[in-house]
């Protein structure tokens, strides 16, 4: 255990998911299988929007960006977590916590911005289709990409900052299976009320402005969808956000759980959960929301699958 200011500490423990042995093969087994799904449905949507010209749109050019952010969370994640579910002695670095936790935040900061340029995206669709490829142009796209990466990098930076200036003088065993803000203020012997503010403050200009630029988006499209006079039009146009609002309830809602309450109403084992379903489930699902009922990139996968069995 090390003890003394933060300038001392030179390791943490990650106490991880489950100190039960019993478990923890049979979540490696688990976790392995999620993380191989992971990489191969995410660099495979990117790859398969990158080579198909019918899908270079303003849409699938966010959805590459929301499975490089997934295949970037898993990296980040991942690996380390199924290291310790073998180790006997689960321990990170002070400098490796520390870079853990600024991409971690700089990804998930990035993930729920992108699902709000994504909302309106299917706004400007929908309500403007006439004026879509004027207002939704390359440019507008590249900026809004370029503008939230740069937001995700400059906030988890901040975040980064402000908690590795913490001590942490009474132990060095963080009661999670990563890097996180919330255990790293409940391990720290600092007073941490500035951090706090600081993380709620940024979580709520981050995940609350993302949240309400998705809510109304959906507002003006759904008044805009009633108004269809065709059942099948109403079906096509609803059917088109179905797999964004499913992202975004799975992600907002475990994002608002974890980060938007004191740290006083803290459940470790509850906020592991969680955890688990943001950082590996949430990832892994994503390229699969958008491809089991998506007609354009199953054709788009067919095409390509009999170009691949042509060419051999």
């Amino acid at each position: 255990m090390e003890k003394g200011n933060n300038s001392e500490v030179t390791e943490f423990i990650l106490s991880g998911l489950t100190d039960r042995p019993e478990l923890q093969v049979p979540l490696f087994g688990v976790f392995l299988v999620i993380y191989g799904m992971t990489l191969v449905g995410n660099g495979g949507m990117i790859l398969l929007i990158m080579s198909d010209p019918r899908l270079h749109t303003p849409m699938y050019f966010f959805l590459s960006n929301l499975s490089f952010c997934d295949l970037c969370l898993s990296l980040i994640i991942s690996p380390k977590l199924l290291l310790n579910l073998l180790a006997q002695r689960k321990s990170i670095s002070y400098t490796a916590c520390a870079v853990q936790l600024y991409l971690f935040v700089a990804f998930s900061d990035v993930e729920c911005l992108l699902l709000a340029v994504m909302a309106y995206d299917r706004y400007v669709a929908i309500c403007n289709p006439l004026l879509y490829t004027v207002t939704m142009s390359r440019q507008l796209c590249k900026q809004l990409v370029a503008g939230v990466y740069a937001v995700g990098l400059v906030d988890s930076m901040i975040h980064t900052c402000f908690t590795f200036r913490l001590s942490f003088c009474s132990s060095n065993i963080i009661n999670h299976f990563f890097c996180d803000i919330p255990p790293l203020l409940a391990l720290s012997c600092s007073d941490t009320r500035i951090n706090e503010i600081v993380m709620f403050t940024l979580v709520c200009c981050i995940i609350v402005s993302s949240l309400v630029t998705v809510l109304l988006s959906y507002v003006y499209i759904t008044s805009t969808i009633l108004q269809i006079r065709s059942a099948e039009g109403r079906r096509k146009a609803f059917s088109t956000c179905t797999f964004h609002l499913t992202t975004v309830v799975l992600l907002f809602g475990t994002f608002l759980f974890t980060y938007l309450r004191p740290t006083s109403s803290y459940s470790m084992d509850t906020d592991k959960v969680a955890s688990v379903f943001y950082t590996v489930v949430v990832p892994m699902l994503n390229p699969l929301i958008y491809s089991l009922r998506n007609k354009e990139v199953k054709d788009a996968l067919r095409r390509a699958m009999n170009k691949l069995l042509t060419n051999s």
